[in-house]
């Protein structure tokens, strides 16, 4: 009864995290409205396995590689914000760009696969998603670890994060949140680039 209830509080908590506004949510309501709905969900599930990946390193202790090796979240931060970095550039660049050509150029230059990828690694340059993984995982794993946990973990984490942002590709790219993102478009993608090169920026600073 105990590691049930450890499951359900470690997956309410990590869908609590989800669902706050950061980087991956900007990334993929931005592929969602500008591209298409099937980027957004290809994006989705990139975001959803890049957590799969995290809650692995989680239950194989996380927190304490990079207690025992700083150099490591050192990097990952470096590593992260150079990458939101790259990100906000490619938004802003095409921030005054007109919708109409952005979508017909844009859905013929980046697969499916290309999207999925973005998502993959937007998650994965995110450290504070690294760190809520960790202490999450710390502070309610039981003391020993049921064998299933290390199937179940990982695949809960998937379904609440493709879940999550599945979502919100779906709502932002119906028809009206698109017109809306078309009359503002140049005003949200320089805002969204901006707020991503900030982050990124934070990341590498930070780590000094």
């Amino acid at each position: 009864m105990q590691a049930y209830l450890s499951l359900i509080t470690i997956t309410g908590a990590l869908a609590a995290g989800a669902v706050s506004p950061g980087p991956s949510f900007i990334f993929v309501a931005r592929n969602a409205m500008s591209l298409s709905r099937r980027h957004g969900f290809a994006t989705a599930l990139g975001m959803g396995s890049g957590a799969f990946i995290f809650s692995i390193f989680a239950l194989l202790g996380l927190q304490a590689v990079f207690s025992a090796v700083p150099v490591a979240f050192w990097l990952l931060k470096i590593v992260g914000g150079v990458y939101l970095i790259l990100l906000a550039s490619n938004i802003l660049r095409s921030a005054r760009q007109p919708l109409h050509g952005l979508t017909s150029n844009q859905t013929a230059s980046i697969s499916l696969w290309q999207a999925y990828i973005f998502g993959l690694f937007t998650q994965l340059s995110n450290p504070k998603t690294a760190i809520v993984f960790a202490g999450v995982f710390s502070a309610l794993l039981p003391q020993q670890i049921p064998p299933y946990f290390y199937a179940v973990i990982p695949l809960a984490t998937f379904c609440v994060d493709a879940g999550w942002y599945s979502m919100v590709a779906l709502v932002l790219s119906s028809e009206k949140p698109r017109n809306a993102y078309l009359r503002v478009k140049t005003l949200v993608d320089c805002t969204a680039g901006g707020v991503m090169g900030l982050l990124g920026l934070k990341l590498i600073l930070s780590s000094k």
